[in-house]
């Protein structure tokens, strides 16, 4: 008999289930408790048992095998994955969607041998969207479209507590790839074009999620994605191969992966669908080991996206079967498979075989471990069901998913000030997306019908005293009503100004008649169906009309900019999208959002973006203009802001740091906020760099007629760059500074400097 069970008449708790000890020491502790088996359960993640149950019932086999969204496991019933996690052979499950099951899995997964609890993951992307009663904020684009990071920080930290009250420990996200071709369609979960700005945000996400708090209730995981590319497929779709060279893919693609590793150290990564110059990027060591460890410094553990391991056999021709394949993806890198029955059983005998080593199995299984730890799992893996509902739609969440709304709808143009609405007294709303759930995004299943505000109930809500009419003419973009469309063009006419909602629909409860989001790629760009009929019509009767865009990605929509009274990009505003819109169309908020895309005239432009070369626009098309409908970081407002200057000094070397002042005035007759951009132009260098590059930006309010002096201070990285060989270069001389409201040429003040060593 040991001491402690003389003295206390129990067996004192193994080392690792002692929360007083350091989490290292528990580690090894129960890394030397465990066989192999057991190590590669925790690189095995499944979908939760009620997803697998609702596809077996759903949806056919095929549908089952080859689809995107559902979790099927051919010849293994969710009863026998009850038993799977009662022996500690899963580690980890993603769209869990209940806390009850959250906690069923839990307390299964405490009658293992070693009692190791389960890691559950998610998509929360903007909110925990695919669990009802959730917060919804606007999606990625629309957040960027704030340039107000401390807000969508502040926003990813409300849905890691939202995620931890309803048993979620994981969000997959947030997506930090460039998005510089709009017919892909995940755009919308994106922040843009930009490499600056995505940066920001993404270290803002990354923040928000995490926190700082390890081992509270209120941290989740993030996960940056997708590792690397995928925005710029060869024909615009998902999962579509890209050739890229590594100037290129340092200089733009690879920078906030560097920079959202570096400065907020997020726990996980996950790699892109796509190939990248002939290697997937499951199986590329030079990417994850090389770069992304070894390079950047990344510490955490790195997860398959969905079937892609497989996908290295059954897609990429890579590998001559899965066997193989699995064993490409882990000696590059990835360390959990999402998801399946049949990676423990290969890797286990890929190990026998001695095709991989045990201390990569080590690796891998100590990387997730020490999540489990940081995250307090293993002092308490369950949340209590009565608590879960009071930490979901809080009156504080709701407030901030409205501010980023109000702060991310962007007004694209107001022909005659016919904005905001003052006069009328009758308004007709019509639109596919006026009524409907559509305007919370990709990632959301269906929320309860008080907990969000559509367009139309927007309106009404503003509308004191006025007459606001509706006509419905269909959700469905793919079926809109011929004889409502007529019957809206009749009524308009004894309107005083019409409001059109017209877009494209990302939700993802309508799986199947949905045009925007995760597997909805566009060959065209321009309006679905017959909205573009609609509107059409709408205009011949006179009568003003506002174009609202309701969307996840641009669409080329000339005939809007040049025939609608005034347009709003309103993208995806998520559970009070309709308040936040109609708040502005009313004047109520004035509008303040910026493009983080440019937006094209027509899907021939793609790819059109504001940091191209030099020689991009060399040649014009014959048969329309080469400059985007909209630059990157355009924005109208009610009120007016002049630039007056800016200043900085003449000349710097590169170890000193570059101050920067820029001074705005409100001339208007609004008080209003104003995103201060600042570019940067390398005047000359051995290899071509951008037009201009974002190197800072700040939101700022001004009341009207007030001046402002804005300060940025730049580093020695903003002059520097890869070379076409991937070499870190500086390069001595002549720089431009720019600063203005947009990208374009007209909006910016222009300052040189010269840099030297």
């Amino acid at each position: 008999m040991s001491i402690s069970q003389s003295l206390s008449g129990q067996v004192a708790p193994p080392l690792y289930l002692r929360p007083d000890i350091p989490i290292e020491e528990r580690l090894n502790d129960l890394m030397g408790r465990m066989n192999l088996e057991q190590k590669i359960a925790q690189m095995c993640q499944y979908v939760g048992l009620e997803h697998m149950r609702d596809a077996e019932k759903n949806i056919s086999e095929e549908e089952l095998l080859h689809g995107h969204a559902r979790g099927f496991y051919k010849g293994l019933h969710s009863e026998g994955v009850e038993r799977m996690v009662k022996k500690g052979e899963i580690g980890s499950f993603l769209h869990v969607l209940d806390v009850n099951e959250a906690n069923h899995l839990q307390q299964l997964a405490a009658q293992s041998p070693l009692k190791i609890p389960l890691l559950i993951g998610i998509d929360a992307i903007h909110g925990n969207g695919l669990v009802r009663g959730s917060t919804i904020y606007p999606s990625p684009i629309t957040m960027a479209s704030s340039f107000a990071p401390a807000l969508v920080q502040e926003s990813y930290r409300q849905t890691a507590k939202e995620m931890r009250a309803t048993g979620s420990h994981w969000a997959f996200s947030p997506n930090i790839e460039i998005a510089r071709d709009p017919r892909w369609g995940r755009v919308g979960e994106t922040y843009g074009e930009d490499p600056y700005l995505v940066t920001q945000m993404g270290i803002a996400a990354v923040t928000g999620l995490q926190g700082t708090l390890w081992h509270t209730s209120e941290s989740v995981l993030a996960c940056v994605k997708h590792l690397v590319a995928g925005g710029i497929g060869n024909n615009g779709t998902n999962a579509s191969p890209v050739e890229l060279g590594e100037g290129e893919l340092r200089n733009v693609f690879l920078e906030p992966f560097k920079r959202v590793i570096q400065q907020a150290q997020p726990y996980t990564l996950m790699p892109a669908h796509n190939e990248l110059n002939g290697m997937p990027c499951h199986v590329n060591s030079w990417l994850i080991n090389d770069i992304i460890r070894n390079e950047y410094g990344f510490e955490g553990f790195v997860v398959s996206d969905w079937m892609d391991m497989e996908a290295v056999s059954t897609k990429h021709r890579l590998a001559e079967d899965l066997k193989e394949a699995f064993r490409l993806g882990i000696e590059a890198g990835v360390d959990m498979h999402m998801h399946g029955p049949i990676f423990m059983d290969e890797v286990k005998s890929l190990v026998q075989e001695g095709k991989i080593t045990t201390v990569r199995i080590d690796s891998a299984c100590a990387k997730i471990l020490r999540a489990k730890f940081k995250l307090g799992l293993f002092e308490n893996p369950y949340v209590d069901p009565n608590t879960t509902q009071d930490a979901l739609f809080t009156n504080v969440h709701q407030q901030t998913s409205l501010e980023i709304a109000r702060k991310g709808i962007v007004l694209l143009h107001n022909q005659s000030n016919v904005l905001p609405l003052t006069t009328q007294k009758r308004i007709l709303v019509v639109g596919p997306n006026s009524n409907n759930q559509a305007m919370m995004g990709d990632w959301v299943f269906d929320q309860p019908q008080d907990q969000f505000t559509t367009l139309l109930a927007g309106i009404r809500n503003q509308a004191a005293g006025i007459a606001v009419d509706y006509v419905d003419v269909g959700w469905n973009l793919r079926a809109l009503d011929a004889d409502s469309i007529a019957k809206a063009i009749q009524l308009a006419s004894k309107a005083d100004i019409v409001i059109a909602a017209v877009g494209e629909d990302s939700f993802r409860q309508h799986w199947k008649e949905k045009t925007g989001g995760e597997n909805r790629d566009r060959m065209d760009i321009s309006l679905w169906g017959m909205q573009q009929d609609l509107l059409e019509g709408l205009k011949s009767t006179g009568t003003p009309l506002v174009a609202v865009l309701i969307n996840g990605r641009p669409l080329a929509t000339p005939w809007i900019a040049e025939q609608a009274d005034a347009a709003i990009e309103a993208w995806e505003p998520g559970s009070h999208g309709g308040r936040a819109i109609a708040e502005i169309l009313f004047g109520k908020v004035n509008p303040s959002g910026k493009l983080p895309m440019s937006i094209p005239r027509h899907g021939g432009q793609i790819p059109i973006y504001y940091n191209h070369k030099p020689s991009q626009f060399a040649h014009a098309f014959i048969d329309g203009p080469k400059d985007p409908l909209y630059p990157f970081g355009h924005g109208l407002s009610y009120t007016n802001f002049q630039y007056h200057r800016i200043e900085c000094a003449s000349h710097i070397t590169l170890q000193d740091s570059l101050k920067v002042a820029v001074e705005v005035e409100n001339s208007g007759q609004m008080d209003g906020e104003e995103v201060v951009q600042l570019y940067i132009r390398d005047d000359y260098a051995k290899t071509t760099r951008p037009v201009k590059s974002l190197c800072g930006f700040q939101r700022i309010a001004l009341k009207k007629g007030e001046k402002k002096t804005v300060y940025f201070t730049l580093h020695n990285e903003v002059f520097h760059y890869y070379d076409g060989r991937g070499q870190y270069t500086f390069e001595p001389g002549s720089f431009t500074l720019m600063a203005g409201g947009s990208s374009a040429q007209k909006d910016l003040l222009h300052r040189k400097l010269m840099v030297s060593h």
